[in-house]
């Protein structure tokens, strides 16, 4: 991956805007501590996460969030919240 400075980027902004159009990542210093990429447009999220996994940086979740706790009961007398949100709406149309 190349590596610029801002001053360098500023100067040639157009070759290394190429470069990312080409595919390519630009990491962006300044006083030689990274402060941004330069990527191309087309780069989804899943893109970084599959590198980010493929590095060993991240792994992705396995399972669903609803194994982790079971949902827990709701307290004897209270009003669900999804009744207040809706009341609370109801105030805010009047």
């Amino acid at each position: 991956m190349e590596s610029i400075g801002i001053r360098e980027l500023r100067q040639h902004a157009s070759q290394y805007v190429a470069l990312a159009k080409g595919g390519q990542r630009v990491a962006v210093t300044e006083r030689g501590r990274l402060v941004a990429y330069l990527v191309p447009a087309e780069e989804s999220g899943s893109g970084i996460l599959d590198r980010l996994a493929a590095s060993g940086e991240y792994t992705p979740p396995q399972g669903s969030i609803a194994d982790l706790l079971p949902i827990p009961a709701r307290p004897a007398g209270r009003t669900p919240l999804s009744d207040v949100v809706r009341a609370m709406r109801d105030e805010d149309e009047r």
